[in-house]
C-alpha cells in the first residue's frame, strides 16, 4: 500500500468535516487478501479447526437442491445455542431440523409427571415407549408429542433439567431414542439434527459434523435468559453449578457421552454473534457439498 497526495487533494481536504490523515492506493491483491482474512475460533481435541468471517452483509443464504439427501449434525454441551443454530441453518439450506435435546427432556417430563423416580430406569423406558415420542413435522420448529399431545411447554420447565442428564444416562433408553432418531432420519432424508451424540454414535457417517461449545458462564447466562422468557424464574449461580455437574456427568457417562468428534468442525460461540456461528455453519456445508 503507498500514500499518495497532491495540492488538489490538500485543497478538498480542508472542506471535510473531518481530518484525512492520508489516502492510500490499495491493489485488488491487497483488498483480497484482506477480505480472505479469518479467525481461528476453536480447535478442541483433535477437531478441525473453524475459521470464521465476520458476515458484512444481509444477503440471503443459498439452500441446497431439492434432491440433495444429507444428515449435518450439531452437538455440544447444554446452553451452546444449538437448538437454536440448528433451526436457523436447517431454514437456510431447505432442510428439516431435529431437537433430540426435546426427546430426552420429554422422557424426563414423562418421569416426573407419572411420579417415577430416575433411578428406576425400567419404568422410565417402558412409559417413555408408551408415550410414543415423535414430532409435529407441519409445525416451525417442529412440536414433540407425548401421549398424542404436544408438551414443548413442559421439556424446558426446571424441574426437567434437573433430572435430564440422569434421565439421559439409561442405557436402554438411549437406544430407544437412537432407534428413533435413525427413523426419523430415514423418514426425513434432508436433515439438521442436534444433541450430544449425534455425530458420534447416532450418525457417525453424517456428510457434515459440528461441536459447538461456549464457555461455562455463558452458557449459564443463556440458559437465564430462556428461563426467564419463558416466564420462569432463574437463579445464574445454581445455573452455573448445574451446567458444570452437567458436563461431568454427560461426558462421563458410559453410553453416548458428551465427546466432539475427531472429524467435526469445532465452534466456539461464547463471542460470536447468532448469525456468525449461522453463517460460518452454512459456509462449510457448503463447502463440503461443493457449493
Amino acid at each position: 500500500m503507498s500514500p499518495t497526495s497532491t495540492p488538489e487533494s490538500a485543497s478538498r481536504n480542508q472542506d471535510l468535516p473531518f481530518e484525512l490523515i492520508e489516502v492510500v492506493e490499495v491493489s485488488r491483491t491487497e483488498i483480497e487478501v484482506v477480505a480472505d482474512m479469518e479467525r481461528v475460533v476453536c480447535d478442541r481435541d483433535g477437531a478441525v479447526a473453524t475459521l470464521d468471517r465476520t458476515p458484512s452483509d444481509d444477503r440471503p443464504m443459498p439452500t441446497l437442491p431439492r434432491d440433495q439427501r444429507i444428515v449435518i449434525t450439531i452437538d455440544g454441551p447444554a446452553g451452546t445455542g444449538k437448538s437454536s443454530v440448528a433451526r436457523s441453518l436447517a431454514k437456510a439450506l431447505g432442510l428439516d431440523f431435529l431437537d433430540t435435546g426435546a426427546m430426552y427432556r420429554a422422557a424426563a417430563a414423562i418421569a416426573i409427571d407419572h411420579g417415577i423416580p430416575a433411578s428406576d430406569a425400567e419404568a422410565v423406558v417402558r412409559e417413555t415407549t408408551k408415550a410414543d415420542l415423535h414430532f409435529d413435522w407441519m409445525k416451525d420448529p417442529p412440536t414433540i408429542l407425548a401421549f398424542g399431545k404436544p408438551i414443548d411447554h413442559r421439556i424446558r420447565s426446571a424441574d426437567v433439567g434437573e433430572i435430564v442428564s440422569p434421565i439421559a444416562t439409561i442405557k436402554p433408553l438411549r437406544e430407544h431414542m437412537v432407534r428413533k432418531q435413525r427413523i426419523i432420519a430415514q423418514q426425513h432424508p434432508r436433515l439438521v439434527t442436534e444433541g450430544r451424540d449425534q455425530g458420534s454414535v447416532v450418525f457417525p457417517d453424517a456428510a457434515v459434523k459440528f461441536y459447538l461449545d461456549a464457555s461455562p458462564d455463558v452458557r449459564a447466562r443463556r440458559r437465564a435468559e430462556q428461563l426467564i422468557a419463558s416466564g420462569h424464574s432463574a437463579d445464574l449461580g445454581s445455573i452455573t453449578a448445574e451446567i458444570l455437574d452437567r458436563d461431568k456427568r454427560d461426558s462421563s457417562r458410559a453410553d453416548g457421552p458428551l465427546i466432539c468428534p475427531k472429524d467435526a468442525i469445532c465452534v466456539d460461540t461464547s463471542d460470536l454473534a447468532f448469525d456468525q456461528v449461522v453463517r460460518t455453519l452454512h459456509r462449510h456445508v457448503l463447502a463440503a457439498v461443493g457449493r
